[in-house]
């Protein structure tokens, strides 16, 4: 019979845990996980931010905290052998090492989500050819013309009106009977801007390499004109590669302003400098206030005013902000500086409202009036922001005739603000609503028809009565895409490169009537439609697509609605 003691493992093949300790979590571990999990439940499913990419990171941080608890008992306080911790601590720490040497973070989404490459990859638009500056091979004797133009003409950011909105095409409803045609998709520079259309003509802006470029496109064939180049670059984790104001062109002249403040009024002819001005420089603020204050770049498109192309200047600079500046826009000589809060992402527009013609400017933390003569503050409106963290990126919408609409993400929302003259010939703002709930527009605008106002409201479309604030419908997640309302139907542009046509109706919500893969890659840039021909591109390709227009008899019906 054999010895009992036998049948025992020995003492020296048993993994005997530390004297005292666990080879299980003990509860302050285990209600560590368990808070994680609910304040993950809740920034998720209670939508308490009202950010999705604000909830995004504060997943990121519970769900570390309770990592880190399983982690700080595993190696300090368990009663695992020291051979164990010791093999497993080096794995994941090799691990770990190995992963920061080969990737590196290349962007996040709208929502925070980042995107990884190879360490030692070149980036898009690295590997880009560097067109020579001026007029493209072949094209010397065929001058581009920006003068010409017409009912079509899609000239500055947001359309002809800065507002969103084309009403000169009524589009086909049905895409699958007669879906968009492709003309033609390319490669392009890096950058957030949109295209601007005179003609048969468009310009953008992008980044090749050191190089940051104005470049003009022909239409219909991507045919590239003629560039301009600057040797800066703007390259951020978070915000990107590259430029991401929009060109405006006016009388056959394109004026650009870059991601690092520099201003350019180019001939539109041959993409020549006829001025241009550093806004750092001129307004005597440093490369590290620049960087501290807008991070993430100069964004605003400039505005043409009778004689004038006004910008936001920012600061501090002389210890002081300035909202915005206007330049004489032949000669290039500053005319007038007006308001005194840091700039945000913001474009100026020009309308009238209160019977009265004013600049509209959404800064750091207020939106404001300007006088389009001297630049006088004629109102100002709180609108609390950091342009370095929950920036203002969307644009103040005029709605007649003494109203403005401004929206805005990071769970700020929306408001709807009453100008009412003074006795001064200033204007007072009053607040008409607000609700932290809708239109939590982010990188994108929103569009006004018929009362309703429309737009991606955290990733989401969404429409709002405009007169009292309340969601009528809210369905679709496409992400920190764009979109462009036409007549009564929307484009939708999805942060993934897919367009969609939409009904821009109060009654039904998100109204698919057909739908292409446009783009590829994560897209953030806006639209321009030029009658039947719609530009798109991102920070890696364009591409022009003809759309079906409406036949006549189609368009009748459409207008009697």
């Amino acid at each position: 019979m054999k010895n009992e003691d036998s049948l025992q493992p020995s003492a020296e093949s048993t993994p005997h845990p530390r004297e005292g300790r666990r080879l299980t979590p003990p509860l302050w571990v285990w209600l560590v996980v368990a808070l994680a999990a609910a304040v993950i439940g809740v920034v998720r499913w209670a939508d308490v931010f009202h950010d999705h990419a604000i909830a995004n990171i504060v997943t990121l941080i519970a769900g570390f905290a309770a990592l880190m608890a399983m982690l700080v008992w595993f190696f300090l306080l368990s009663g695992y052998s020291g051979q164990v911790r010791s093999v497993l601590f080096a794995g994941g720490l090799s691990a770990l090492a190995v992963l920061s040497i080969v990737l590196r973070i290349e962007g996040v989404s709208g929502e925070m989500i980042p995107r990884f490459a190879l360490r030692f990859s070149r980036k898009p638009d690295e590997l880009l050819r560097r067109p020579p500056t001026g007029l493209a091979a072949g094209d010397r004797q065929a001058a581009v013309d920006l003068t010409t133009t017409s009912d079509h003409d899609f000239p500055q950011f947001l359309g002809p009106d800065r507002n969103l909105t084309v009403d000169s095409v009524r589009l086909d409803r049905d895409w699958t009977g007669r879906p968009p045609r492709q003309l033609w998709r390319q490669g392009i520079g890096a950058g957030w801007s949109a295209f601007s259309v005179v003609g048969r003509y468009a310009v953008t802006m992008e980044q090749r390499g050191e190089l940051e470029l104005v470049t003009c496109y022909e239409v219909e064939t991507g045919r590239l004109c003629w560039t301009h180049s600057t040797k800066t670059r703007f390259d951020t984790v978070l915000a990107g590669v590259g430029p991401r104001a929009t060109p405006t062109i006016d009388e056959g002249m394109v004026y650009a302003l870059g991601a690092t403040g520099r201003l350019l009024c180019l001939d539109g002819a041959t993409g020549e400098s006829l001025w241009e001005t550093d806004l750092r420089q001129q307004f005597h603020v440093t490369p590290e206030d620049e960087e501290r204050e807008i991070p993430y770049g100069r964004a605003a498109s400039p505005l043409i005013v009778g004689d004038l192309v006004v910008v936001p200047a920012g600061g501090p600079g002389a210890d002081r902000w300035v909202s915005l500046a206007a330049f004489d826009k032949r000669a290039g000589e500053l005319v007038w500086q007006g308001g005194n809060h840091q700039i945000a992402y913001c474009s100026p527009a020009l309308a009238t409202l209160a019977a009265v013609e004013q600049i509209l400017i959404v800064n750091q933390d207020y939106a404001s009036g300007h006088d389009p003569r001297t630049g006088e503050v004629l109102w100002e409106y709180a609108w609390p922001g950091k342009s370095a963290t929950n920036a203002s990126a969307s644009q103040p919408l005029p709605v007649p005739p003494d109203r403005v609409f401004l929206s805005k993400g990071y769970g700020h929302g929306a408001s709807l603000v009453q100008l009412v003259p003074g006795g001064d010939g200033t204007l007072a703002a009053k607040t008409l609503w607000h609700d932290a709930r809708v239109m939590r527009t982010k990188f994108t605008n929103a569009a006004v028809r018929d009362g309703y106002v429309y737009g991606l409201s955290d990733g989401i479309l969404e429409c709002v009565d405009l007169s009292t604030g309340c969601r009528q419908w809210k369905s679709g997640r496409y992400g920190h895409g764009q979109i462009l309302l036409v007549d009564d139907l929307l484009l939708v542009l999805a942060e993934t490169g897919e367009l969609l046509l939409v009904e821009a109706t109060p009654e039904s919500p998100n109204q698919v009537l057909g739908q292409i893969q446009a783009l590829e890659g994560k897209t953030w840039n806006n639209m321009a439609l030029s009658g039947p021909l719609l530009l798109v591109r991102n920070a890696e390709e364009a591409a022009c697509y003809r759309l079906p227009l409406a036949l006549a008899a189609d368009a009748a019906k459409q207008a009697d609605r």
